[in-house]
């Protein structure tokens, strides 16, 4: 009998030594993660700018939009531009949420923080930042940027936060690209 709970005891002992290698481990990876992607649109700044500084129209290019088509969604604030801000609650493709526009300028700039609440908690900014292309239209940039704690991490060990946000924002600019090159509505 006391073989047996010194096999147990040891065994303790090496998995209790094995899980603070990986807390350790966790705990020297980065806290920052940036993802950025970029493609031209052909339409100028101002009509780049028209579409995504009103969260209203964030459904027309959003490519979480489409992912669950009966979350919940809520405006608040002005209807564009600074304080404007949207909330979602959707099912496990989109959980739940807030974005609010933090900076506004015309032509130039949209940036908003992102509030999560479901599936993970967590804070992070987010902008598309518009340029004059050389060869004409709009080149568009859209960045995510945040720090992780412990368990974001954690969570970045199995999921790569740019290889699971740059396929989006490349999708999402694309949706955007369509929407703001069609022709305006007479």
């Amino acid at each position: 009998m006391k073989t047996f709970l010194k096999i147990i005891a040891v065994i303790a002992l090496v998995f209790a030594l094995l899980l603070a290698g990986l807390a350790a481990f966790i705990a020297t990876r980065p806290a920052d993660f940036s993802v950025s992607r970029s493609a031209v649109v052909a339409a100028s700044p101002a009509r780049v700018f028209d579409q995504i500084n009103d969260l209203r129209k964030w459904q027309e290019f959003s490519p979480w939009a489409h992912l669950d088509p009966d979350a919940k969604v809520a405006f608040s604030g002005p209807p564009a531009g600074e304080g404007a801000s949207f909330a979602w609650d959707g099912d496990a493709s989109i959980g739940a949420g807030s974005m609010t526009i933090i900076e506004s300028r015309p032509g130039e700039l949209v940036r908003y923080r992102l509030d999560f609440v479901r599936p993970f908690e967590g804070t992070s900014e987010s902008s598309l930042a518009l340029a004059p292309a050389p060869d004409g239209g709009t080149n568009v940039t859209w960045t995510m940027s945040g720090e992780n704690n412990f368990v974001g991490k954690a969570i970045s060990l199995v999921i790569d936060c740019e290889e699971m946000m740059g396929p989006q924002f490349e999708e999402g600019l694309e949706n955007l690209r369509r929407v703001v090159e069609r022709p305006s509505a007479p």
